[in-house]
């Protein structure tokens, strides 16, 4: 049985839920990422964060709904465009379907939602992160240079344990039949 904390809270590592990409759309953004990110900080593959911090005891709840969510067809999704961070560099997403089921889950759980995810929900890829801002404009520009908007194969979505650096993964199902996948760690 796991601990409670003084709010009621199992207490834990949390949960973060990710959307997962189609292998060619993966192996795309994890070189960017491995070429531009600082390698002492990347400690993580490329991913589409929608929750940062759920509490680990709706760990059972939220893998039914999301197996269950994953047996209809995969959103449609598209690469956007670039987004400056200040600090790094990160591709926009546009995905209707995924702002819808991120609501869903969102309006599911909202009592127990982190200020961070409560606010609203920008979807993007961090290819780059923690540089100085000069190294993060050079590489937006060159990225832009050459950048057309494409569609984005979103082939399933994740839980993760936040278990301080790398994640640890819980579970991963995939669209259109709601069946186990593997999360590239």
């Amino acid at each position: 049985m796991s601990e409670v904390d003084e709010a009621g809270r199992s207490a834990g590592p949390p949960l973060i839920v990710t959307a997962l990409f189609g292998d060619a759309d993966f192996a795309r953004f994890d070189a960017l990422r491995r070429a531009h990110f600082p390698p002492e900080r990347n400690v993580l593959r490329a991913h589409l964060t929608m929750f940062h911090h759920l509490p680990p005891s709706v760990e059972g709840e939220l893998a039914a709904f999301l197996k269950q969510a994953t047996r209809e067809a995969a959103p449609a999704a598209r690469v956007a465009g670039l987004r400056n961070m200040g600090r790094g560099v990160a591709f926009r997403i546009e995905s209707a379907g995924l702002e819808a089921l991120r609501a869903e889950i969102a309006d599911r759980f909202r009592m127990l939602l982190t200020p961070q995810d409560k606010a609203g929900w920008r979807p993007h890829v961090t290819i780059q992160n923690k540089v100085a801002p000069n190294e993060a404009k050079a590489l937006l520009v060159e990225l832009e240079a050459v950048f057309v908007p494409h569609p984005l194969d979103i082939a399933g979505l994740a839980i993760w344990r936040y278990v301080g650096g790398p994640w640890e993964p819980v579970g991963a199902w995939r669209f259109g039949n709601g069946h186990s996948m593997r999360a590239p760690c």
